[in-house]
Formats: C-alpha cells, sequence, structure tokens
C-alpha cells in the first residue's frame, strides 16, 4: 500500500479543489492507504474554520474533514503563517493577540511549514490539490 500527502491550497467553496482533495483522501484510506497528513497552505487554511455555515442542502466540507481525521485517524494541519493571515487562529493565538475570536479548533492543528517537510520525507508519493 502507498502512503500519501496532501498538500490542499485551494480554499473549501471557491474551487473544486478542497472537495477533490477530500474525495481523494477518502478513497485512499478506504483502500486501506495510508494518509500521513493532509495540510492546508496558502487558501486552503481557511478549510480549518470552524466559523464556516453550509447551508443544510449542500455538502459540509468541514464536517467531512472532521469525520475523516476521526474515522481514519488522518491527521489536519493548518499552516499557522498562512493562516493567521486569513483570520483562522487557534485560542491560545487569539488571546495571544489580544482577539477575542478564534476559529481554528481540533481536529485541526496549527503547525508550522516545517510539518509539511516531515510529512512529505515520510510519504511515498505528495499531491497537491
Amino acid at each position: 500500500m502507498a502512503s500519501f500527502t496532501l498538500l490542499v491550497t485551494s480554499a473549501p467553496f471557491s474551487e473544486q479543489g478542497a472537495y477533490s482533495a477530500y474525495r481523494f483522501a477518502l478513497a485512499a484510506a478506504q483502500a486501506k492507504h495510508s494518509i500521513n497528513g493532509i495540510f492546508f497552505y496558502q487558501s486552503g487554511t481557511l478549510n480549518g474554520s470552524s466559523l464556516q455555515i453550509t447551508p443544510s442542502n449542500e455538502f459540509d466540507l468541514y464536517a467531512a474533514w472532521e469525520k475523516l481525521s476521526q474515522q481514519y485517524q488522518v491527521p489536519l494541519m493548518v499552516c499557522v503563517s498562512a493562516a493567521s493571515k486569513r483570520g483562522v487562529t487557534t485560542a491560545e493565538d487569539a488571546q495571544e493577540s489580544d482577539n477575542p475570536h478564534f476559529s481554528l479548533a481540533a481536529p485541526f492543528e496549527s503547525v508550522g511549514l516545517g510539518e509539511l517537510a516531515t510529512l512529505i520525507s515520510s510519504s511515498d508519493r505528495l499531491l497537491q490539490f
């Protein structure tokens, strides 16, 4: 079986990329491949915002990422510097900057760009969406 790292640079609803990344990750996990991690970068960090409100007649990508992570133990890593530029912050980062609001919570985790290098080095393939 192959091991994958997914790099998601697409925002959740402005392009097809984030949804395609989810569908690939789900299919790979169901086929018993290893997903070492999904790294959200640039506009892709918006996938980690818990403030998304999805209409009831649309696919809830945020909830789908959560379920994928829990069901298949897939780490969801959000680049801290790219995310903070887009208003996606953890409770700790918000508190440190005297901001009363935050939008990043488990199972998404705030990490540095070095985590992407670690994921890539431990995977057979890197796929960008």
